[in-house]
């Protein structure tokens, strides 16, 4: 609208300046045209008349020019004033200078007085001139003017002066036309604009506002379509649109549903008849000594591959529990600076095979890094990151860096390895995902892991981030408040966390104990699950 308004302004007023000017200029030149050709006869009769004065007396001359000078006047209407004056300055004036009463002698320039005396007694001179009248206003006026020869003293000027008020109202009321003609066409394209505007933007705010409830789940969301214009048409097609994505949507809903119940179904189903196949690996793998060598190979074979099973049936149940909203946290005071040194020293046997070197970085001297959380959710999460790290670190050094500050607890887990990309980093924490699965690993792993991850923090309402660059390596930072239910405000790490080489604590301990305890941890973890995480 405003836009609107400003491009009438500008138009309109130019329009009207055009047309001003061409009717001003019309009435100019025709008043004008007038005023010269009676000015003209007029000077001329003057010329004649002052011509025929023969005497040069004074006496004369002061009772002869006066008679001349009051019988000059208009014969066509036209408003005349008359001024005599001396073209040079001269001592004891024949003809005293004199004019009608309503002009003053000092409408006449310098310039047309000048003019008039060099062009000589055959030529005549105009210019406008402007005229004060009665209330002391200045209205135009133009001056025409002629040079009279008297029998003695200096040439004198005759000046007849017109006066062109009339021709400046006329102006003036054209302009004023122009001006209400303006005023309207700028109101009425405004309130044009105004409709249109309105036409046009209030369906499109419609939709939006149907848009962003369809985005809040509001599916059954629809525009009303009125007439059958371009914007109707945007309705119908909105609506159809809307009714396809809500179909689409349902669909979905429902195979995620069926989806999420037949791996919670299956899972369940297959957790009976694995642990019979478990029992018995275990019982074949223990007297695997008594075999032939590729009897015992393959037992050992059964075994592994048996256990990854069981690792991979754990993972999906533990899914299915976060599907279903039955995931609970059992929160308790714990230390995660110890626990991040217990989950390091369980995984030197791994980095040791692997010829990679793990370190413990603090780089701020804090006195307490005890928070709110579930100790076996939060151990798992870091042995997970610990593992994926020493994995991927091509033997560099892996680094576990803790902070914290008076609201949260911070831990990354840096490797130097090969890294990743900006679209890998993106899909990082997706189900099932990995970024090369032709990769051989040593680890083993369903690609669950980052995804249990992810629903852990969220149950502990921390964050989860990522960070990798292609041959740079990769880091992920976990952040903990320290009491749940607390929002924390500052991240106590940066991601990447920044620290030096001096402040590395390298991690080493007994392989045996380690091992120990890792199959102590082992059986426990799989019993929690089993009894369903309680």
């Amino acid at each position: 609208m405003v836009l609107t308004g400003i491009i009438t302004l500008v138009g309109s007023a130019l329009i009207a300046y055009f047309l001003v000017q061409q009717v001003t200029t019309g009435l100019y030149q025709e008043r004008l045209d007038q005023v010269e050709a009676e000015a003209t006869a007029g000077l001329s009769e003057a010329r004649s008349s002052f011509g025929a004065i023969e005497t040069s007396e004074p006496a004369n001359l002061e009772e002869r020019v006066p008679e001349i000078f009051e019988s000059l006047g208009g014969s066509s209407g036209l408003i005349r004033e008359s001024v005599l004056i001396p073209l040079e300055d001269a001592e004891n004036l024949p003809v005293t200078p004199r004019s009608t009463p309503d002009i003053s002698q000092d409408v006449i320039s310098d310039e047309l007085r000048e003019a008039v005396l060099v062009s000589g007694p055959d030529s005549q001179h105009w210019q406008p001139v402007g005229i004060v009248d009665e209330d002391g206003t200045e209205v135009p006026g133009v001056a025409f003017g002629i040079s009279i020869s008297l029998p003695t003293g200096p040439p004198y000027g005759l000046f007849f002066v017109y006066d062109f008020s009339s021709v400046q109202e006329n102006v003036n009321f054209v302009f004023r036309v122009f001006l209400v003609a303006v005023a309207a066409i700028l109101v009425m394209n405004v309130l044009i604009a105004a409709w249109v505007a309105r036409s046009v933007v209030k369906p499109v705010s419609q939709a939006a506002q149907v848009s962003e409830r369809i985005a809040d789940g509001q599916l059954d969301q629809r525009l009303a379509v009125v007439g059958e214009d371009e914007i109707a048409r945007l309705g119908v097609s909105f609506n159809r649109m809307a009714s396809t994505l809500q179909e689409q949507i349902t669909q979905l809903a429902h195979l995620s549903k069926m989806q999420q119940r037949f791996v919670s179904d299956v899972s369940h189903e297959l957790r009976t008849p694995l642990t019979t196949v478990s029992m018995a690996a275990s019982m074949l793998y223990e007297s695997r000594d008594e075999f032939d060598p590729v009897s015992q190979r393959s037992t050992e074979l059964l075994h592994h591959q048996v256990e990854r099973f069981q690792a991979l049936l754990a993972d999906l149940l533990e899914m299915s529990r976060f599907d279903a909203g039955a995931a609970e946290l059992a929160l308790s005071e714990v230390d995660l600076w110890a626990l991040a040194e217990d989950v390091l020293t369980e995984a030197v046997p791994l980095a040791d095979r692997a010829g990679a070197e793990l370190n413990m970085v603090v780089p701020d001297d804090v006195e307490s890094y005890i928070a709110e959380v579930d100790r076996r959710r939060i151990n798992r999460i870091l042995r997970n990151l610990v593992n994926n790290a020493i994995e991927h670190s091509e033997g560099q050094p892996v680094d576990l860096i803790i902070s914290a500050n008076t609201t949260a607890v911070a831990i990354a887990v840096r490797d130097y390895g090969v890294g990743m990309s900006p679209d890998q980093v993106a899909h990082v924490f997706d189900r099932f995902w990995r970024a090369d699965p032709a990769r051989a690993r040593t680890t083993g792993g369903s690609g669950l892991g980052l995804s249990i991850a992810t629903e852990d923090i969220r149950l502990h309402q921390g964050s989860l981030d990522a960070w990798g660059q292609t041959g740079q390596g990769s880091c992920f930072r976990l952040v903990l408040p320290r009491v749940q239910g607390t929002p924390y405000g500052i991240t106590p790490l940066a991601l990447p966390p920044t620290y030096g080489v001096d402040q590395r604590n390298r991690i080493s301990a007994d392989a045996d104990m380690v091992a120990v305890e890792q199959a102590y941890d082992r059986v426990n973890e799989q019993a929690l699950y089993k009894d369903g995480g309680t």
